[in-house]
């Protein structure tokens, strides 16, 4: 267990070292929405143990960045990302469970690979969707409880 929060602590350091003056912003649910209603893409970084659990905003991309144990491969990541996210310039929105991972990221696309558009759901998809009562891929609309009795 040690080894796996160095090893997050590590990564989380290595991408955020510099990354104090991001261009990366936070949108509420209704911003998210009405961007995805423009054709802007999101990108779900989580797990999948915790598609599993939660479902995926409808529309979502699943493109998880960290394994279980805080690891990644970051090259192959940009890879699968540039099939969805055509250009530097073009907006996107990342989404974890709690916009931990996704603050992460986003500095990270932000500030060492150079996207200009990046934005995440602020909350996550626990705290800025689920609680707001909107569907998932496994949660009807307006049958959600409160993230603490998810589990």
């Amino acid at each position: 267990m040690i080894k796996i929060i160095k090893n997050f602590v590590l990564v989380f350091i290595a991408l955020t070292s510099f990354s104090v003056m991001a261009e990366f912003n936070a949108l509420s649910t209704k911003q998210v929405q009405e961007k995805m209603s423009q054709g802007v893409a999101v990108i779900d970084i989580r797990r999948q143990d915790e598609y599993d659990k939660y479902g995926i905003i409808p529309g979502a991309h699943k493109l998880t960045f960290f394994d279980g144990r805080g690891n990644h491969n970051a090259q192959k990541w940009l890879a699968d990302f540039s099939s969805i996210v055509k250009g530097k310039d073009t907006p996107f929105i990342l989404v974890c469970a709690h916009a931990n991972r996704t603050k992460v990221v986003g500095n990270f696309l932000s500030n060492k690979v150079g996207y200009k558009n990046v934005f995440e759901l602020e909350g996550g998809i626990i705290n800025g969707w689920i609680d707001k009562d909107l569907a998932t891929t496994k949660i009807k609309a307006g049958t959600s409880k409160p993230w603490y009795k998810l589990w």
